[in-house]
């Protein structure tokens, strides 16, 4: 169940479009990918910096900055988790893009696991 690499971060927005101009204009953050209304990605480095709306986030508060962790396969990382006694919630395909899952830690906090297509 080894972690491949933190991915990205996300953050659950509470005014998406306020805060992306934030890390665009503000911060200087180029806009890599955008979804509407409901998704925008920032090139941050090595690691993406996205804004998610409420629909987007998984279930994880508004406000929170999620984790990303891909793993090379999310089946056996989930039953791995729920073998151990860690509540998951149901994974998401996104076809091309992957598929995603998300766990709470014993803290609380929301992560969320990636596998990537094919």
């Amino acid at each position: 169940m080894p972690v491949k690499k933190l991915r990205q971060v996300f953050i659950v927005a509470r005014d998406l479009e306020a805060q992306a101009r934030f890390y665009r204009e503000t911060l200087g953050l180029t806009e890599q990918f955008r979804d509407g209304t409901r998704w925008v990605q920032f090139q941050a480095g090595d690691v993406s910096l996205a804004l998610a709306s409420r629909d987007e986030g998984m279930g994880a508060p508004l406000g929170a900055a999620v984790p990303v962790l891909e793993v090379a396969d999310l089946d056996a990382t989930l039953a791995t988790l729920t073998a151990q006694g860690h509540v998951t919630r149901g994974v998401r395909d996104m076809g091309a893009h992957g598929r995603t899952a998300g766990v709470e830690d014993p803290g609380g906090t929301f992560v969320v696991l990636f596998q990537r297509a094919g």
